[in-house]
């Protein structure tokens, strides 16, 4: 198993693009990525695009999102309005959106959902990652849920045990209309990271893993 390293150009800024479906996927899927990231790298920008919010969920995610970038260098937050559950059907629209980001933002890593992911709107997000940003290091988080989609990853991060616990908490505490789904547990965050820490002998046990189809090194 080779280590990851980063990106990296001298003191230059390190450029993270975030993209979830819905309000809490990326804190779910790689948060621990990105406190680690914030607290290793001084100069990381990070653009964080949500592209089902609305109303309560639109709130929960701008604040989640706060909570995780704080102490950033720079980050700007987006919460789209696309239907959850019906991305497939605004293909073109979200799209469209893909195609002017990649105009405005060159990111060195993209943190999206997996392609073998079951959720369709999770899917799409995937699959048009990999279209637009195709000469970028793009690294597919997981998402725990009913699907039973779970697979065997080829990149783990190695978390702290505090930055395994400030993950949890934010979660728990930014997202409170999430609290009755009987998946949205401590225990849930907690077995995930601590079985993909035992898959690559993390130091304090802990990991995020994410799937990698191509890197040029």
């Amino acid at each position: 198993m080779l280590p990851f390293t980063i990106p990296s150009a001298g003191d230059a800024p390190l450029k993270l693009l975030c993209l979830g479906a819905h309000a809490d996927d990326i804190e779910v899927g790689c948060g621990g990525t990105i406190l680690r990231l914030v607290a290793e790298r001084p100069r990381l920008c990070v653009r964080w695009v949500v592209f089902s919010g609305d109303g309560v969920r639109e709130a929960e995610a701008r604040n989640s999102a706060a909570t995780f970038l704080r102490g950033a260098a720079e980050s700007r937050v987006d919460v789209l309005k696309f239907r959850d559950g019906y991305f497939p059907f605004h293909g073109a629209e979200i799209k469209d959106f893909f195609e002017a980001l990649k105009q405005e933002y060159q990111p060195a890593i993209v943190l999206t959902h997996g392609t073998a992911d079951a959720h369709q709107d999770h899917q799409l997000l995937a699959k048009l990652t990999h279209n637009t940003f195709r000469n970028h290091v793009v690294l597919e988080y997981e998402i725990p849920k009913y699907d039973g989609d779970l697979g065997n990853p080829n990149l783990f991060v190695p978390l702290t045990r505090a930055q395994l616990r400030r993950k949890i908490e934010a979660i728990r505490q930014n997202f409170p209309s999430q609290h009755g789904r009987s998946w949205f547990s401590d225990d849930t965050f907690e077995g995930l990271a601590r079985l993909r820490g035992m898959g690559c002998n993390a130091p304090e046990g802990v990991a995020e893993a994410f799937y990698v189809k191509k890197m040029v090194l």
